[in-house]
């Protein structure tokens, strides 16, 4: 299995518009951070996507992903979704509507907003296309088999809404958490690979900071972490030289074999 990071950057980005700090204006390509997203493809050559982030469709072309056959969205956030639509590239190539799970309140969150690709009964003009996509429930714990993987909704919380992070295989994906209860740490133990939020070194009302990241790390207790959803509060390597053994931040273009 191989895990790809399309993004890994906050709402904002990184460099932030308008900010004028240093970090915003390095020249280290790991310092560029467009919004979090993250692609798996999987032993039987089958591509997972998880969310839609607004830069999707340069993140896809970047990466050299030119077909996807399910989509796993965390939250309905914008920063995650607004990318949906670049996705039409990808469906009109495609005989059946893409799958695309979540849960049911993020789910309906999306075909409220983006009714055009759930409504069969709207169709695009002759000669033009739309994306496609089936809207598929998940429940918390409830595990599916896509692409020839095991794929497990896990929520958790962030701020006063409820998120998924998602076991697949072995990996575990977390993104926009604020903290995991021990529920969660229960079906996300054993992964190999763990991908987390550390949004600020100070307390956040709805992110992990980077001290509670890495005391979740420690419990789930993956071989490898990858730390995502990053600011521009820290150069890439200042960051990668004083965490932990096992402990990285992940950077937009980076490959990991899981």
């Amino acid at each position: 299995m191989k895990l790809t990071f399309l993004g890994t950057g906050t709402s904002f980005g990184v460099p932030q518009l308008g900010c004028g700090c240093a970090v915003c204006h390095s020249r280290d390509p790991r310092d560029r951070r467009t919004r979090v997203g993250a692609a798996v493809e999987t032993d039987d050559g089958g591509v997972i996507l998880i969310d839609t982030p607004p830069e999707l469709r340069l993140q896809l072309i970047q990466a050299g992903i030119d077909h996807v056959d399910a989509v796993l969205f965390t939250h309905d956030h914008a920063d995650h979704t607004h990318g949906i639509d670049d996705l039409r590239a990808i469906t009109a190539r495609r005989d059946i509507h893409l799958p695309m799970y979540g849960s049911m309140p993020t789910l309906r969150s999306i075909a409220q907003k983006f009714n055009y690709i759930f409504d069969d009964n709207i169709k695009p003009l002759p000669g033009t296309s739309k994306p496609q996509g089936r809207a598929i429930d998940l429940q918390p714990g409830q595990t599916v088999r896509i692409a020839g993987v095991d794929v497990t909704a896990v929520a958790v919380p962030h701020g006063p809404i409820t998120v998924f992070a998602y076991r697949i295989g072995p990996l575990a994906y977390v993104t926009d958490a604020k903290s995991l209860p021990d529920d969660a740490i229960a079906l996300l133990k054993g992964a190999r690979v763990l991908v987390i939020n550390a949004l600020f070194r100070v307390p956040h009302p709805s992110h992990l900071s980077l001290p509670e990241a890495l005391d979740v790390a420690k419990k789930i207790g993956a071989d490898r972490t990858y730390l995502t959803h990053l600011t521009h509060d820290n150069f890439h390597a200042d960051l990668e030289s004083e965490l932990p053994p096992g402990v990285s931040p992940a950077f937009d273009g980076l490959t990991v074999t899981v």
